[in-house]
């Protein structure tokens, strides 16, 4: 790689750490408190695996949710502010490829999901001591779907034009597939319907297969998820490269 691609991913990097306190210290906190409200308020109503204590079977979920959400924001975020406020063509005359373009958003935001995730995990650790079966299974699945939410969001910030756009399709898309995940509840203590209709959501295998890693059980196959997953994340970014190779509402 040239050194345009490390000097985007360097300022990509410096963007969310300049903001630590928003970007990496707020989301900590907040998924704390879902921790705090959730594990009290859920504990005697959800059906989970065995002997696993809701607050351990909570860890998981919210790690991973916290980790995608980010990764997320963080590209997404940062290409909607370079083309609302017109930087975005000092980094379009730089001599960059759409794979180094590509690739410096990406890796920057999962870089800062995965720096976020970390945190709620250690910070949940001192309240919740939580087991963990396979660290393989935890990493692969903690990268793949970052890079998958990363993509997401840079494909989420080429569409959008304005920063409306942007929120709504957190808040109609990110925030429902993230909550109808099973990030609170196992998907066998809902109705058949809704057991089925939950296998076409992408991120209910990220967290089904992160949570394989703690527990050494899942509702499906850790295989199968990861399947998805790579999949889910194979199509997006092949779309999103060739969108960024066209230039679509990049250029004018």
């Amino acid at each position: 790689m040239r050194r345009g691609f490390y000097t985007l991913f360097y300022k990509e990097i410096l963007r969310f750490y300049k903001v630590s306190l928003q970007t990496l210290l707020a989301p900590v906190v907040t998924t704390l408190l879902y921790l705090l409200v959730f594990s009290h308020a859920l504990s005697e109503h959800v059906v989970i695996y065995g002997s696993i204590q809701y607050r351990e079977f909570l860890i998981p979920g919210l790690v991973m949710m916290t980790i995608i959400q980010n990764a997320f924001a963080n590209s997404s975020s940062s290409l909607i502010q370079s083309k609302v406020t017109g930087n975005l063509v000092f980094v379009l005359l730089a001599p960059l490829s759409h794979m180094e373009f590509y690739l410096g958003f990406v890796l920057a935001a999962m870089v800062r999901g995965l720096i976020v995730g970390l945190g709620v995990y250690l910070a949940a650790a001192l309240f919740v001591p939580t087991p963990l079966y396979n660290t393989a299974f935890l990493m692969t699945f903690a990268l793949a779907a970052s890079a998958l939410l990363a993509t997401l969001g840079l494909l989420a910030g080429i569409w959008a034009d304005k920063f409306d756009q942007l929120a709504g399709f957190q808040n109609f898309v990110i925030m429902p597939l993230t909550f109808l995940s099973g990030v609170f509840y196992s998907i066998h203590s809902l109705p058949l319907f809704w057991q089925q209709l939950s296998r076409f959501n992408p991120f209910f295998y990220m967290i089904d297969g992160f949570r394989y890693g703690f527990f050494g059980v899942s509702d499906v196959s850790p295989w199968l998820s990861l399947c998805a997953v790579l999949l889910s994340f194979l199509l997006l970014s092949s779309g999103t490269l060739i969108l960024l190779k066209h230039g679509y509402k990049l250029r004018g």
